[in-house]
């Protein structure tokens, strides 16, 4: 059994993506159809007015040709014009035929130039098709194979045989023929001439839209999500009247409605700010002063009452907090007012040892483990800001997942970044916060750990994404079910 041939697929036609492209060729297939019509119209007429002369030249020869022909001693020799032969006034390739009782008693063709020979061999299908012509007085085109095609008249003659002459429908092609090409030559230069006038006209039409396009791509590719933005130029206008004229007037209008709410947000940014940068700095000095009276309170040789005692470690313990919270606010918005950070090569290797040091002592209840390369990274940064990116992912592992918890830390470089991963086979977080983890005050219902209490105020994380943007890497998250990876990238320096 032969295997079965896969038929070869159809290569699809490029699909025209351009509104210039699309009404160029919309423009070229209609005058395309408009040509083809007045083509075939063309070829079909001049066809039917050749062949109705042909018809009228059948009309008004007559029969006489194979009225000559009746006789059966007819002689080439007669040529010339007797009883026999009557080839006067006829045109050379002009057909006769004499049919009696259905058979074909006597066939000729008068030749071009002075050949005296008027004899045809007829085949047996050009005989039965001569004896199938119907006497009706109308001319048909009878394909003959031993003479081609011939449009042929029959009459009744007047011993009760049938007279055929005909005339060839070659020289009527030929000119049919002729035609189509000078059709075909003519109407595919305008096709090509008009396409390039087309391609061009549509172009020049479209030029406004064309610089709404690109003042539009400039748009797209500003970032405004944040900080000042400044829009390009606005789209020349055109002809309002016209369509492209309207768009180009209703995309500069909502530019400028762009411009001014960018401007208006960038304005309250800067305010809130400067806002969060003075509160921050002007709450410093009274949280530290409360903090310091409970810790002097507490310090009083003499006894005091457990209620005291247990209100001055409350106001102690939360005037602490407070202090933490109003400096990592602080550093969030000198980090937001673009504030540049110390710039030294930084062993993150030595940093990350470090940071699980740290984190196995405030937690024991956890299992730490650590994957580092056999060579130091090197990263170039503020090893201060960089230590507290690896702390609060640490304690954020740390204080969201129960106890027997595996936290896995893992860095590695490819040369040109370097990569830190913290990894923890806890319950993972909700995803219905995790497009918001690193914004700020972004706190869980439902934390991880069943038994956490207290904690920070969100702010953890954002400071971890603020200092990685502001070192110019990227920090990610993937959490499902027993798998929480928190991925710090960093451009990586070489070794010293």
């Amino acid at each position: 059994m032969s295997p079965v041939r896969r038929l070869p697929r159809l290569r699809r036609l490029p699909r025209l993506r351009t509104l210039r492209a699309r009404l160029t060729a919309g423009l070229v297939v209609l005058l395309a159809l408009s040509c083809a019509a007045v083509g075939v119209a063309a070829v079909v007429e001049l066809n039917g007015f050749l062949t109705g002369r042909l018809d009228q030249q059948l009309q008004q020869t007559g029969p006489s040709f194979p009225q000559s022909l009746e006789h059966g001693d007819y002689k080439p020799s007669d040529r010339d014009g007797d009883e026999h032969g009557d080839t006067r006034r006829q045109a050379a390739g002009t057909f006769g035929a004499r049919l009696l009782k259905g058979q074909v008693t006597n066939a000729a063709v008068i030749p071009s130039g002075t050949d005296p020979d008027l004899t045809v061999g007829l085949t047996a299908g050009d005989r039965a098709a001569l004896a199938r012509l119907p006497v009706d007085g109308r001319a048909h085109t009878v394909p003959l194979a031993s003479i081609h095609d011939y449009r042929l008249l029959a009459w009744t003659g007047r011993d009760g045989d049938v007279l055929i002459t005909g005339l060839p429908l070659e020289p009527v092609r030929a000119t049919v023929h002729r035609l189509e090409l000078v059709c075909a030559a003519v109407f595919g230069l305008a096709l090509a001439v008009a396409g390039v006038a087309g391609a061009l006209w549509v172009r020049w039409s479209l030029r406004p839209l064309s610089r709404v396009a690109a003042t539009a791509t400039r748009v797209s590719e500003l970032p405004l999500a944040s900080g000042e933005v400044a829009l390009p130029p606005r789209a020349p206008e055109s002809d309002p009247r016209s369509e492209v004229g309207r768009v180009a007037t209703a995309f500069n209008r909502m530019l400028g409605h762009v411009e001014d709410a960018l401007t208006k947000r960038h304005a309250s940014e800067e305010r809130l700010r400067s806002f969060a940068a003075d509160a921050s700095h002007e709450l410093r000095t009274p949280v530290a002063t409360v903090r310091g009276h409970a810790e002097l309170a507490l310090l009083h040789p003499g006894p005091l009452p457990p209620e005291i005692t247990r209100a001055l470690e409350r106001i102690a313990a939360e005037s602490s907090r407070m202090g933490e919270m109003v400096d990592d606010l602080l550093l969030l918005a000198r980090l937001d007012a673009g504030r540049p950070l110390e710039s030294h090569p930084v062993d993150l290797t030595r940093l990350t040892l470090d940071a699980v040091t740290d984190a196995r002592a405030t937690g024991p209840d956890h299992r730490w483990t650590l994957d580092l390369p056999e060579e130091p990274v090197t990263v170039t940064g503020d090893a201060h800001r960089l230590q507290q990116v690896l702390a609060n992912l640490l304690a954020n592992a740390r204080l969201h997942t129960p106890a027997d918890t595996k936290v896995t830390v893992t860095l590695e470089t490819d040369g040109a970044r370097a990569a830190l991963q913290v990894h923890d086979d806890g319950p993972g977080i909700p995803q219905d916060i995790q497009s918001g983890v690193f914004e700020r005050f972004t706190r869980a219902e439902h934390r991880r750990r069943a038994d956490a209490s207290g904690g920070g105020a969100g702010l953890g994380l954002s400071i971890v994404a603020a200092v990685v943007e502001a070192h110019g890497g990227t920090v990610t998250l993937e959490s499902r079910p027993g798998s929480t990876t928190f991925t710090v990238q960093l451009p990586a320096t070489a070794t010293p």
